[in-house]
């Protein structure tokens, strides 16, 4: 009489675990080289920022200041040229954002629509995202510029007298946000533009039948889904306003009397000029903690959102 050995059920799950961690490891190996460009370019300059910014710190010797605890947070709060700046950056952020997103969408709504030459059209609307903050700059310069400036010329066929567009403090941000404006709607449009392709043509024509005009179709349709796409759109344009530097600075460097004064031109002026590294460094802390705000703050409406549409 033979007794049979009992059987190895779990010797063939042994080479499929195996084959299960190798798949995992190289998942890791993957994003391994994005973590450590992170790491390197991204969190560890953030904490000497950090460092730094309790520190008396000068930019001709960076590492060599004193620990000073919390004062240069202690002066920031009590400057009223800080809150003037948070202030000038709150209030361009919200209007680039608010104007960049209606135009853009606006722009994409009306590209969507087959014509004659929409594809030149297209490629047209694209130029100043594709055109070098630079070279933006310095048409906006001439156009600004208050003696043969093309706005100043075209106002003054209405009667108007000229406008010191970038030497009046009264229109100092006005002319940077119309900048800016122009310079990144079409980032928007863009976006949004491929939204707009990809709502499933079955969704036209079922509002079609359904008698739906126009606007109800838009409404029902078409908001919805490009709605999450906004969302985002929104949250990326409001963090890289709030860090925008380029364009400011070339046009006013902060000017005329502080009136395009933002955090980020802030930082600039009190490292370089003024080579307060110590304070430099708090500013952009504080510039860090207002974008983590408003991301937290997006995706708690966000969250919320969800929710009620998924009870709904």
């Amino acid at each position: 009489m033979t007794v049979s050995s009992p059987p190895t059920r779990h010797a063939s799950s042994r080479p499929q675990r195996g084959r299960r961690r190798g798949r995992d490891l190289g998942k890791y190996l993957f994003i391994l080289p994005a973590v450590l460009y992170l790491l390197v370019f991204t969190a560890a300059p953030m904490l000497q920022g950090l460092l730094i910014s309790f520190t008396d710190a000068k930019l001709i010797n960076p590492n060599g200041g004193n620990f000073i605890g919390t004062e240069n947070y202690e002066f920031l709060f009590g400057s009223d040229a800080f809150w003037h700046s948070m202030w000038t950056t709150v209030i361009y952020t919200f209007i680039t954002v608010v104007f960049a997103l209606v135009l853009g969408t606006a722009a994409a709504l009306a590209l969507n629509r087959a014509f004659r030459g929409r594809t030149v059209v297209r490629a047209l609307m694209t130029f100043p995202y594709a055109m070098p903050t630079v070279a933006a700059a310095l048409i906006f310069i001439w156009i600004f510029n208050p003696t043969s400036g093309a706005l100043n010329k075209a106002i003054g066929v209405l009667g108007i007298g000229q406008i010191g567009w970038l030497t009046d403090p009264e229109y100092g941000l006005i002319s940077v946000l119309i900048a800016t404006i122009w310079k990144v709607f079409p980032f928007v449009m863009l976006v949004v533009l491929a939204a707009l392709q990809s709502v499933p043509d079955e969704l036209y024509e079922a509002s079609r039948v359904d008698g739906a005009d126009g606007l109800s179709t838009f409404r029902a349709v078409v908001i919805p889904h490009i709605t999450p796409t906004l969302r985002i759109v929104a949250l990326l344009m409001t963090i890289w306003s709030i860090r925008r530097f380029e364009i400011i600075f070339l046009l006013t460097g902060g000017g005329p009397s502080e009136a395009t004064n933002t955090l980020v031109v802030n930082i600039y002026r009190r490292a370089f000029s003024e080579q307060d590294l110590g304070t430099a460094a708090a500013i952009g802390m504080l510039g860090l903690v207002l974008s983590l705000l408003v991301t937290v703050v997006f995706f708690i409406a966000d969250r919320r959102q969800s929710r009620r549409e998924g009870t709904s």
